[in-house]
């Protein structure tokens, strides 16, 4: 059966331009199709006439759509109906971290949404044995009454290998490590933190992949640069430093890039030095606050002097830090000057920064869904406040802007392209990161996805409300 597998579209506050990843899921399902014909297409790339174009000439009987991020949700309803008016015959399918906990949010011509992990259900609706409304995991648009869960798979070196997909003189990458890859060696997070939907979409599980198995998918990926996308890479210390050492044994020179919390970095000093020598390059943390209290309220299970140590633990081993904090709408000028302070003082020179968002599916959009101020889900990309600000917009994010006033500079990332263009990374690209961190410096950016210019954000009476 022809398969068409889908990235969407994405220009979520211009990060396309700086993080432009491979469509992992999709790979992991078009592995597990084997016997199919089965197309990946990632439309941040070909776009919409590529779209078209695949559509005329590969005439797919089945089409899924990705749909992680709530951001994504009216692109993919678009996409649909764009797809159904040139296939009316074409079974829609959605699937992704947001469709899975929100598949009410679909309607037609969105035929189906994969709940849950999307291997064996899309794998099993392919087959066509027996009647499609009895297979667990499948929530029918038509007949939502009909849907059963899925159980997750129990081992996960059982799914195959995923089938990459690469466009030749294009490539994936993250900021100026390209060509990227990205690597999953396990699923879930023991953690409960209140912002986050990895961990309801899997249902408060943790599962892994053998050492074996990880190593085994690394050695046949080509990229120079892996991104490790596990939620928590050190939750298991003694299988991380497992994979460090058949790495090492194997001899596959690569460079890192994994997530950690603060604490993990903390207490596994040592294997970080493994790590460090077999090629770790950077690490994300998510210190997601800089005072003790708004740890507490968000569920971090940690503290700030947690996050100071793991500072000085990467900075003594020479291992970058990618710290990412979170942006209260209730903040005001001292809150704003409180955080800077906190990075200047640490000595913090990558930062990223959201805005408090109560994605659909989390505990916080249940904790805060009466004083969510807009529907419009393409606000909910973490930058732009949905919440009622403190301060009026404008004023609210022009402080915003200010946080990354703190830690880059035009000088230092003409600095650091110049550097990556040296070294053979594409001087277009580098132009459009460029313009990209100009776009995400400006207030009026901002203002202009809520409808708003800065003297109608001033002026408004409603001027201190999201929406």
């Amino acid at each position: 059966m022809k398969v068409l597998l889908l990235q969407p579209p994405s220009r979520a506050l211009g990060f396309g331009d700086m993080i432009r990843a491979e469509p992992l899921g999709l790979e992991a399902i078009a592995g597990n199709l084997e016997g199919h014909e089965v197309q990946i297409r990632d439309l941040r790339i070909e776009g919409r006439e590529g779209l078209l174009e695949v559509l005329e000439a590969f005439r797919p009987r089945v089409c899924g759509i990705s749909c992680s991020w709530t951001t994504d949700q009216p692109k993919v309803q678009r996409l649909a109906s764009l797809i159904k008016e040139r296939l009316p015959d074409c079974l829609l399918v959605v699937g992704g971290i947001h469709a899975s906990l929100c598949p009410d949010s679909f309607r037609k011509p969105v035929d189906a949404v994969v709940v849950g992990e999307g291997e064996e259900t899309f794998r099993e609706l392919l087959q066509g044995n027996g009647d499609p409304w009895e297979i667990p995991g499948i929530f029918w648009v038509e007949n939502p009454q009909a849907f059963r869960p899925r159980e997750f798979v129990p081992d996960l070196d059982s799914l195959p290998m995923p089938r990459r997909v690469r466009y030749p003189g294009v490539g994936y990458y993250m900021g100026f490590q390209r060509p990227l890859a990205l690597l999953e060696t396990s699923r879930g997070c023991p953690f409960r933190c209140t912002f986050c939907a990895v961990w309801p979409f899997y249902k408060g599980t943790f599962r892994v992949k053998s050492p074996e198995r990880v190593v085994e998918e690394l050695a046949l990926v080509p990229d120079p640069f892996i991104l490790f996308v596990d939620d928590n890479f050190m939750a298991d210390p003694e299988r991380c430093e497992e994979i460090a050492r058949l790495i090492e044994r194997r001899g596959i020179r690569k460079r890192y890039t994994l997530q950690a919390r603060s604490d993990s970095i903390v207490k596994h000093r040592e294997l970080l030095k493994l790590w460090k020598a077999i090629g770790l390059k950077a690490i994300f943390v998510g210190f997601e606050g800089f005072r003790d209290e708004d740890l507490r309220r968000l569920r971090k299970g940690t503290a700030v002097r947690v996050n100071d140590e793991a500072v000085e633990i990467l900075r003594s081993l020479g291992i970058e830090l990618w710290a990412s904090f979170i942006v209260d709408p209730s903040f005001g000028p001292e809150d704003f000057q409180g955080l800077r302070e906190y990075v200047r003082s640490r000595g913090i020179k990558q930062a990223s920064f959201s805005v408090l968002t109560p994605l659909p599916g989390t505990r916080l959009f249940e904790e805060l869904k009466e004083r969510i101020t807009t529907c419009d889900y393409e606000l909910f990309d973490i930058a732009h406040a949905v919440l009622q600000t403190r301060l009026p917009l404008e004023e609210f994010y022009r402080q915003f802007c200010s946080l990354y006033g703190e830690v880059y500079s035009a000088w230092k990332l003409i600095g650091e392209g110049f550097l990556a263009w040296f070294r053979g990374f594409p001087l277009q690209g580098l132009i459009r990161m460029l313009l990209s961190a100009k776009r995400l410096s400006s207030p009026s950016f901002y203002l202009k996805a809520h409808g708003l210019s800065p003297l109608q954000a001033r002026s408004s009476p409603e001027r201190g409300r999201a929406a």
